[in-house]
């Protein structure tokens, strides 16, 4: 098993890291969500935050666009990074390999982005397959390079 280039392991590095700090983003998205709209998921999170109107409520449109954005991207996100390792130590082009994963990373903001404020498609769908297709194809070139 070739050695990953430390000059592609330091793009992963840079770029993981950023859909890393986009994962911890949902978090706070999703409390906005909740907090704007005075809904919660239980009854305690109303008493602890003092909020008089608060009511709970599992299937505000809005929380739950944000929720099911988050659920995508640990969908999607953290299988990368799994299949993205693996397939640097196959010994890809750095080319290739720094191209993929700028374009799987701007591709998930993107996906992200399109879901949640902007609502629209098919900006989020075509970012989804990019980024979707990326990770397949390392996938397929690990299996075939591993068996």
């Amino acid at each position: 098993m070739p050695a990953i280039d430390p000059e592609i392991l330091k793009v992963f590095g840079f770029w993981s890291s950023i859909l890393v700090l986009k994962l911890l983003a949902m978090v706070p998205l999703t409390a906005r969500q909740r907090f704007r709209k005075n809904v919660f998921a239980n009854q305690e999170d109303i008493a602890f935050s003092n909020i008089s109107k608060g009511k709970v409520v599992y299937n505000d449109s809005d929380v739950e666009r944000v929720r099911r954005a988050h659920l995508n991207d640990l969908e999607n996100i953290l299988p990368w990074f799994i299949v993205t390792y693996l397939w640097l130590g196959t010994g890809p082009s750095p080319w290739l390999a720094k191209t993929f994963i700028r374009t799987f990373v701007l591709s998930r903001v993107i996906h992200t982005v399109s879901y949640v404020f902007f609502q629209q498609q098919p900006t989020r769908a075509i970012s989804f397959f990019v980024a979707y297709g990326i990770m397949g194809y390392e996938a397929v070139k690990t299996l075939l390079y591993y068996s």
